[in-house]
């Protein structure tokens, strides 16, 4: 008989110990491997114990069982600089920002049936993060050269490294045969760090002052944390004998401040979450076939240090002021299209497609480099096969193709100027196992 106590501890020590990257923006295209093998979709298609992370509404429908799985995920990201001037030297070239290249999310999830129309879970799962280390010195952000000419020997190749863990314990209840509805705390921490900003850390009180915490900008170790608890609530119901609909919302959680880096962040340090919502389809065209389909909107513009733009440095706004700059992320909308055809009693099949306008403006690549979210277009493919009636194994395999954000006037003139253009793209492969208890 399995330990769940030891599944669970075991899965938490794995998760809170590795990064989680995503692709709609910093969000993952998906929660759980079966979601993330069909586009990502899941507010109107529960399949896991992990749904939690799309529809907590869900849980109820997913029956007794247990998920663990994970997934190798690769990012290529990388900038070139053009028609930059900075005084002595030019930032101009390619900067391959891949200098590691794999990283493994894990997931976990667990749901117990309290009766016929109650469950109580949790779902553990890197919510997303961002990830950048530059394979050499970006000139932008540590000076490879002093202002003699000679070599600093405190350049630094540049990065960051965000990551975030949600834990969402959570209720569901069926309020009638059709239509059901779940709760879930999101018990969140995160982490980051940085290295290699040493030109946004001069020191106060001088020409060149960009920080109003010098000392709290680069680094400062990777692990410095940050803890928060927000809740998504939602709704399951089933309209017609082949259609469900769901509507999903997250609360913007307000995290605790990176105190270690309250001097690049505005508002001390701030990070918080955003906000978002969606809507979800899954149609049953046949006893094998169904098509699933979720619009999400993400508020990034609700979060200071995500949405304010780099300009605001040149207002006279310093870094980790109350309105100080931040990367100038817009809003973005996902849109996610996914089909499960059950082949056999033994194999399902899934595919998926899921599309949302990079939220990175042209004229805000500079700070961006740090952070290329630029991908748009998501192609999945999965499949589960069953070992037995109680346990199965499920594989994805997601293509994020390779998107280009060119700079508009996106170097500032104190910069050099010209132009800094990011790009990324993405593959992942993710197993994992299911059993029904």
């Amino acid at each position: 008989m399995l330990n769940n106590k030891s599944l669970l501890v075991a899965a938490l020590a794995t998760a809170i110990s590795a990064p989680a990257l995503a692709t709609n923006g910093y969000a993952p295209h998906g929660v759980g491997i079966k979601s993330k093998s069909m586009g990502g979709v899941g507010i109107a298609l529960p399949q896991d114990s992990i749904a939690a992370g799309l529809n907590p509404a869900g849980m109820v429908h997913v029956g007794n069982r247990f998920d663990i799985g994970g997934e190798l995920f690769r990012p290529i990201r990388s900038a070139t600089v053009s028609g930059n001037g900075v005084p002595g030297q030019s930032a101009d070239g390619y900067y391959d920002a891949s200098n590691k290249k794999i990283f493994f999310i894990p997931e976990f999830g667990y749901n117990r049936m309290l009766n016929d129309h109650m469950s109580v879970g949790v779902s553990v799962f890197g919510n997303g993060g961002m990830n950048t280390d530059f394979v050499s010195v970006m000139p932008l952000f540590s000076a490879p050269r002093l202002p003699n000419g000679q070599p600093n020997p405190f350049a630094e190749r540049s990065g960051i490294n965000l990551e975030q863990l949600f834990i969402a314990p959570s209720f569901s209840m069926k309020i009638n045969e059709k239509h059901s509805i779940g709760i879930a705390l999101n018990l969140v921490v995160q982490q980051f760090g940085a290295k290699g900003l040493q030109n946004f850390a001069a020191p106060a009180g001088t020409p060149f002052q960009t920080s109003a915490f010098p000392d709290k900008v680069t680094h400062n170790g990777d692990r410095d944390t940050s803890f928060g608890i927000g809740v998504r609530v939602g709704w399951l119901g089933q309209l017609t004998d082949r259609l469900s609909v769901g509507l999903t919302y997250q609360s913007k959680t307000s995290m605790s401040d990176f105190d270690d880096y309250k001097g690049l962040f505005a508002e001390e340090g701030g990070f918080d979450i955003p906000e978002n919502y969606g809507i979800g389809f899954a149609f049953k065209a046949t006893p094998k076939l169904t098509i699933a389909a979720d619009i999400l909107r993400i508020n990034y513009e609700s979060v200071t240090s995500i949405s304010n733009p780099i300009g605001k440095l040149f207002e006279g706004k310093l870094l980790g002021t109350s309105d100080g700059p931040g990367f100038g992320w817009e809003d973005q909308t996902v849109y996610k299209l996914g089909v499960s055809y059950q082949y056999n009693n033994k194999l399902t099949l899934r595919a998926g497609w899921n599309h949302g306008d990079a939220p990175i403006p042209g004229s805000q690549t500079l700070f961006n480099v740090l952070a290329p979210a630029t991908v748009e277009d998501h192609l999945t493919l999965g499949l589960t096969w069953a070992l037995s009636p109680t346990r199965e194994l499920t594989f994805s395999y997601m293509h994020a193709f390779e998107n280009t954000i060119n700079g508009e006037n996106s170097i500032p003139a104190n910069f050099g100027g010209g132009e800094a253009d990011i790009r990324m793209y993405q593959d992942s492969f993710g197993i994992a196992f299911g059993m029904k208890m």
